[in-house]
């Protein structure tokens, strides 16, 4: 929520947007290396997206009800914005990601989805026929490099490439969350009404494509490994609704609002190291050198990109809080 002036200086102080932006970073990494578990122990995605999305968008509502207030016309109209945010940028992201990470290491599925704005910029270049800024392209070539190197294509990592083909939906998935998220999250709909209404949507999708068939629809409710233990199924996805996703979103549209969109969005690039260093400590997923180094040139590739958006091209490639 925006800052007002009854707040005492130093929490507008610039370090403070800072703090929140690696908080909510910190806090998106750990939905894929907490969800794993799940997974594991029977839980399928569409079940895992379901529980998590519509649990967070429960908690949400609240908070975004307060935002929109008593406006008629509003919430008329919102289902025009939220209704395509929750099928594509909620239930299409989070669905093809935790699909990935099934069969993918999770630092490996997110550089993957983490193209999303590389792609988004290629979609731009097509469709307007208007060449990007060279550091732009740069970026380009820099990320695609990169992703050779997190797949290891000599050989020495055996890559699920169903799992790859999912990882690369989520990409598509995420370009679109960020221009549907330029287009909804506007004065009259506030990001975190958008955000409310989508993890709502997202869920309602999810869990009716689940018990139709279209997709499988399971979920496990006896304990899971974490942590070299065995806990309930309800610790971890209690950390995914509560931390992974609505403080994560919460902090995210504060970040934004305290430090503006493009940086708020270089700072959540820092949510790939929190999840591979979660990765690490929960499921014991080490990257190899070469996917290693593969990252660092994805995650710099997508730093030279958004650095050479203009003004315009800005609005669409980071106008909200991090990815799912």
């Amino acid at each position: 929520m925006p800052p007002t002036q009854t707040r005492p200086a130093l929490v507008d102080h610039p370090a403070t947007g800072l703090v929140v932006a690696l908080a909510s970073a910190a806090a998106f990494g750990g939905s894929g290396p907490f969800v794993k578990p799940l997974l594991d122990a029977g839980w399928s995605p569409a079940a895992a997206v379901a529980v998590r999305a519509g649990a967070a968008g429960l908690l949400l509502l609240p908070l975004a009800l307060a935002r929109v207030g008593w406006r008629p016309a509003v919430l008329a109209a919102a289902w025009r914005k939220i209704v395509p945010f929750g099928l594509v940028a909620v239930a299409g992201t989070q669905l093809c990601y935790f699909a990935a990470i099934e069969r993918l290491p999770v630092g490996v599925a997110l550089l993957i989805e983490y193209l999303g704005p590389v792609l988004l910029v290629l979609y731009t270049w097509v469709r307007t026929r208007a060449r990007p800024p060279a550091i732009t392209l740069v970026g380009a070539v820099v990320a695609t490099g990169g992703l050779f190197l997190v797949l290891d294509l000599t050989g020495a990592t055996d890559l699920d490439l169903v799992g790859v083909a999912w990882a690369a939906g989520a990409a598509v998935c995420l370009a679109c969350y960020f221009t549907l998220s330029a287009r909804g999250g506007d004065g009259d709909l506030p990001a975190l009404a958008l955000t409310a209404g989508g993890l709502l949507v997202g869920a309602a999708v999810t869990a009716t494509v689940g018990v139709v068939g279209l997709v499988p629809l399971g979920a496990a409710t006896g304990e899971v490994d974490l942590l070299g233990s065995t806990v309930p199924w309800l610790v971890p996805m209690a950390i995914i609704v509560v931390v992974s996703t609505s403080f994560a979103y919460v902090a995210g549209v504060e970040a934004a609002t305290r430090l503006g969109a493009r940086v708020a969005s270089f700072v959540g690039l820092v949510e790939v190291l929190f999840a591979v260093l979660l990765s690490w400590l929960l499921l014991d997923e080490v990257p190899t050198v070469v996917q290693a180094l593969g990252g660092a040139l994805i995650v710099a590739g997508v730093v030279l990109v958004r650095s050479g958006q203009d003004d315009a091209e800005d609005a669409a490639i980071a106008p909200a809080p991090d990815a799912p």
